[in-house]
């Protein structure tokens, strides 16, 4: 089977996969890349632009079935967005982007592991929500990420949001700070031209983008399917440190 075939079918599972928890499945698009040996900055331009196109589609269906929390998603997008924009300005040396986004492969494999939902979310302050989002949205440009795969995880563990709650203030986030990335990248002269392939690879993203993101926003989610994606981000995260420290 072609190469960019196979590769349309990876985005596709990673996209639905993802978008069922409110991601974008930029991780999962990164890991793909990996093993297909894609420089590092055409994995950040393709992720991101997958990412913006699940996430829009994420944040369209949480929102319809009545999950956002625009009090919860505005201090973290605020500070996010301008650091998200200043990351994707920098080209980062080789190792370092390896080891970044193998360090994110990690958070983001925990998080299908440790899924936490809580009944009586905790209050959140607004510096704390500021700063936060400003460090996700730095380290989300830098990788090329959207940063879902920090926050979710940090508003379940900490007791700040419900599951469901946490992916529909996720999938925002994740739009908000791609397109602040994608910006970073285009004004620095970063962004590469994109493959032939790419359509294509947008094309099924997207798909699964739906799929998913509709059975998520309405359906439980089974977790052998959060645990299987772990193993697999898992497994990517060492390939990532193999490249860096070989």
């Amino acid at each position: 089977m072609d190469s960019g075939i196979l590769l349309a079918l990876a985005f596709f599972t990673a996209a639905l996969l993802y978008s069922s928890v409110g991601h974008g499945g930029a991780s999962a698009y990164l890991a793909v890349m990996a093993l297909a040996a894609f420089s590092p900055e055409m994995m950040r331009a393709c992720a991101l632009w997958m990412n913006v196109s699940v996430s829009l589609l994420a944040t369209i269906l949480f929102f319809l079935a009545g999950h956002f929390r625009w009090s919860l998603f505005w201090p973290f997008a605020v500070t996010a967005l301008p650091l998200a924009w200043l990351g994707g300005r920098v080209a980062l040396q080789t190792d370092g982007f390896y080891l970044l986004v193998g360090a994110a492969l990690v958070v983001a494999a925990l998080r299908f592991f440790l899924p936490l939902p809580v009944k009586d979310p905790r209050h959140l302050s607004l510096t704390t929500s500021l700063c936060v989002g400003g460090a996700m949205g730095l380290l989300s440009g830098l990788v090329g990420v959207g940063g879902g795969i920090f926050l979710t995880p940090l508003l379940l563990l900490a007791g700040w949001a419900r599951t469901k709650e946490a992916a529909a203030v996720s999938a925002p986030f994740i739009l908000v700070n791609s397109l602040a990335g994608l910006a970073g990248m285009a004004s620095a002269g970063h962004h590469p031209a994109l493959p032939s392939a790419f359509p294509l690879w947008l094309g099924t993203a997207l798909l699964g983008g739906i799929i998913g993101a509709s059975w998520g926003s309405r359906v439980a989610r089974p977790v052998w399917l959060r645990n299987a994606l772990g193993v697999v981000l898992l497994v990517a995260a060492v390939k990532f440190g193999v490249q860096t420290f070989a």
